[in-house]
């Protein structure tokens, strides 16, 4: 082979080797892009860092959230797609702490606009009606008074327009409604939907059965 044709292979080598590289990126720039779209806009994992929700969900647990329901973000603006349903008595749902919007936190539904919400006793009543979730756990004996804190005795309170009561499940070690008032309709993360994997840090092993399971 004359130097000119070993001249021209090269080229042609180095051309493909580009073509490829180019492909590449834009195959893994593509992934990113769909990527980032999924978490924006359908689904997005949060794991479960506290045990305000015990025992339905564990320090640990890793979850899929459904985005879409509550209303698509448009990115960098307040501004959102329609609801395809509104938050219901009973849903666990993500949303941005009013406190401090850095931060997401999860609980369950428990009063919806215009509900009337009272705590006796650690019972709470609904419109005058006891509400009681098959999920809820109280793992302190003591009921507090309600002259010394809202925990065990909060109340009536009315949910107004466009928020939401939240409590969490391990009732008597949650940070919720009950201290800093309603979750707002802008605040919206999404619904939990499944726990796509959990992780026992205590025992350094994985927890087999909680995983695939719903989020009820």
């Amino acid at each position: 082979m004359d130097n000119r044709s070993e001249t021209l292979c090269s080229s042609w080598i180095s051309v493909k080797a580009k073509s490829e590289l180019q492909e590449y990126i834009k195959a893994i720039l593509l992934a990113v892009i769909l990527a980032l779209a999924v978490r924006t806009c359908l689904l997005q994992s949060f794991r479960i860092p506290s045990s305000s929700m015990e025992d339905t969900l564990l320090v640990g647990d890793c979850l899929l959230v459904n985005k879409f329901v509550y209303g698509i973000r448009v990115p960098f603006t307040n501004l959102r797609f329609p609801m395809i349903q509104s938050p219901k008595q009973g849903d666990v749902i993500v949303f941005e702490y009013p406190k401090d919007r850095s931060k997401d936190y999860i609980k369950r539904v428990v009063g919806v606009p215009g509900d009337e919400i009272l705590i006796k006793d650690k019972q709470v009543y609904v419109n005058g009606a006891l509400y009681s979730n098959i999920h809820e756990v109280h793992k302190d004996p003591v009921t507090i008074p309600a002259i010394s804190g809202k925990r065990d005795n909060f109340g009536p309170v009315r949910v107004p327009n466009n928020s939401y009561f939240v409590m969490g499940d391990n009732r008597d070690n949650s940070c919720d409604s009950r201290y800093w008032g309603f979750v707002g309709r802008s605040d919206l993360v999404g619904l939990a939907m499944i726990k796509w994997w959990s992780w026992d840090h205590d025992k350094w092993r994985v927890r087999w059965q909680r995983i695939g399971r719903s989020i009820d």
